[in-house]
């Protein structure tokens, strides 16, 4: 039922992890996919591979995405190699501990300009084509802690507040040019970020708050940000899809 066949989507942080679940999802559905990465190349050809075998046309960049001028060029780069872009998706970001009163300055403004500016920045470059053509679609990753915040995470936690309102803010502003604008907020996922937290002393805590009993998957993430981009979810924008096992219960 979902098919994106001629669609073209840009992921950022598609390298491992939900990323790159994503642009291997949304390639079997059809799409085809602009694998952003910051630090492994490797890891990104390998995910393009993966992609390429759908039948999809497929391309690699990288880019530091805190950089304004370096997304505009990531943007450009993507209408180039694949075409008017259909589909975004800002799913690249960072989770580092830091206790409020420790907390530097340099940790603050890394996790900020990661976490959040640089979903400014993919949006404001890619939403020009979108606004002419009357069309597009915009998903941005989240997290259960921009809910409900997360003690000794507290940048991050804010940095996932702020995608949150963006998504709602920007939901309203831009549907009358046909752009719908939704989240997914994951809770815990079995990802390379997460993995040393699920591999310590607290993880028997961790999973006796998700009543599912189990962390998610990238592919159930990924499979959250498919169905948003697709047109079984024609209907709906300004949407916080929580994907998280039960373990924070919102509207």
């Amino acid at each position: 039922m979902i098919n994106l066949k001629n669609k073209n989507a840009v992921i950022t942080g598609a390298s491992r992890g939900i990323g790159r679940a994503t642009a291997i999802m949304l390639a079997r559905a059809g799409c085809n996919v602009l694998i952003h990465f910051s630090a492994n190349e490797e890891a990104a050809e390998q995910t393009a591979t993966t992609a390429g075998q759908f039948g999809v046309s497929t391309a690699v960049y990288r880019a530091d995405i805190e950089m304004r001028d370096q997304v505009v060029d990531l943007i450009e780069f993507a209408q180039q190699e694949l075409g008017p872009i259909d589909i975004l998706v800002n799913n690249a970001g960072i989770w580092e501990e830091a206790a409020i009163e420790t907390m530097t300055d340099d940790e603050l403004r890394r996790t900020l300009e990661t976490n959040i500016n640089s979903v400014f920045y993919t949006i404001t470059a890619a939403t020009p084509g979108m606004i002419e053509r009357k069309s597009g679609n915009i998903i941005n990753i989240s997290s259960t802690a921009g809910q409900r915040g997360e003690a000794f995470h507290s940048h991050y936690a804010a940095s996932k507040g702020a995608v949150i309102s963006l998504t709602k803010s920007l939901a309203v502003e831009l549907a009358p040019h046909n752009i719908r604008v939704n989240s997914v907020a994951p809770g815990w996922v079995d990802t390379d970020m997460a993995r040393p937290a699920l591999e310590s002393s607290a993880a028997e805590k961790v999973l006796s708050q998700i009543p599912l009993g189990r962390v998610g998957t990238p592919e159930e993430i990924a499979g959250c940000v498919v169905f948003l981009a697709s047109e079984l979810s024609g209907f709906v924008t300004g949407e916080i899809l929580n994907a998280n096992g039960g373990a924070v219960l919102c509207g």
